[in-house]
């Protein structure tokens, strides 16, 4: 299995934010997302969790999510809309700090719109759970880590 190594908290490249992808070079990114797939499955075995990664994770500053929870679905430029004003506390956990939890806030229901590995729009309403996967992946895009989201200081403890 081909993966690619994730980049860890501290690396520049996480703090940067995306640029979108044309539909003329999707051809070209499916290697990679290819590749973001697999890196998500490795995860999954070195460390029992994963079910998502963010282009910037790579290395690939590109609005692409790949979710990898019933079967594989690239998420290509996604946006998010009709966050509810409802929110949740829930301990965030990250392929780019492995052994570190963040306590912090997500919308308990969004809207996702986005393009999938056809160029076909797709539009998803999430709650909970998927929802929280969503914003936190779609976080990474805009160079933003679970740490700069944190509730307050004592929102951080290690996984035991």
């Amino acid at each position: 299995m081909a993966v690619k190594d994730i980049l860890l908290i501290g690396n520049p490249k996480l703090y940067e934010k995306s640029v979108s992808v044309e539909k003329k070079e999707l051809k070209q990114l499916h290697p990679q997302i290819n590749l973001m797939f697999e890196t998500v499955l490795d995860f999954r075995n070195k460390y029992g969790a994963g079910r998502a990664i963010a282009a910037p994770q790579i290395g690939l500053q590109k609005r692409i999510i790949c979710l990898n929870i019933d079967k594989p679905v690239a998420i290509i430029n996604p946006v998010l809309t009709n966050l509810s004003n409802e929110m949740f506390e829930v301990w965030d956990d990250c392929m780019s700090f492995p052994s570190l939890l963040v306590k912090v806030k997500r919308h308990k229901k969004l809207t996702l719109s986005f393009f999938d590995s056809n160029w076909q729009k797709q539009t998803w309403l999430l709650e909970d759970d998927l929802a929280e996967l969503i914003q936190h992946e779609y976080d990474h895009l805009d160079g933003i880590l679970a740490t700069q989201r944190a509730i307050d200081q004592q929102s951080f403890k290690w996984k035991t």
